[in-house]
């Protein structure tokens, strides 16, 4: 059973700001609750085919993992996917000018493998639920810099 999870908000402040701090692995710490660290495998910035290892924290599990950026779309678009794991994933982040800032999309999917598959749909609640909360943490940390 694939998981996919979308979630949006708009964050008052341009584009271009909102890209390049969400887009830049390094911050992720700061705003999603679960990440704990992020290191670069390849040479920052962001570019595709950079490597970054992530460790999160997620239902009470430590999960280590590397994501490789396949897309990158300056100021529109970020795709990172990952293929390690029980979850192998892919991260979209897209971003777009709308009235009074940008609108933020934060996409997961993926498919359970071995036992996580029989987990899609608790799985697929509890990333609404934290990714919900890291976008409204990013849009507070964004705005209030305003």
């Amino acid at each position: 059973m694939a998981v996919d999870v979308t979630v949006e908000t708009v964050i008052a402040r341009p584009v271009p700001e909102v890209a390049a701090y969400a887009g830049d692995p390094t911050n992720a710490p700061e705003w999603y609750v679960n990440i704990r660290s992020v290191e670069w495998r390849t040479e920052p910035p962001v570019r595709v085919g950079s490597r970054m290892d992530f460790v999160a924290q997620f239902l009470g599990r430590r999960i280590a993992y590397t994501y490789e950026v396949t897309e990158l779309v300056p100021d529109r678009r970020l795709v990172m996917e990952t293929a390690q794991g029980p979850f192998p994933m892919r991260t979209t982040y897209g971003w777009e000018p709308v009235e009074g800032g940008t609108r933020m999309t934060l996409n997961n999917t993926g498919e359970p493998s071995g036992f996580a598959r029989f987990g899609a749909p608790v799985l697929e609640k509890a990333m609404t639920r934290a990714t919900s909360k890291d976008l409204a943490r990013l849009k507070s940390l964004l705005e209030s810099r305003g």
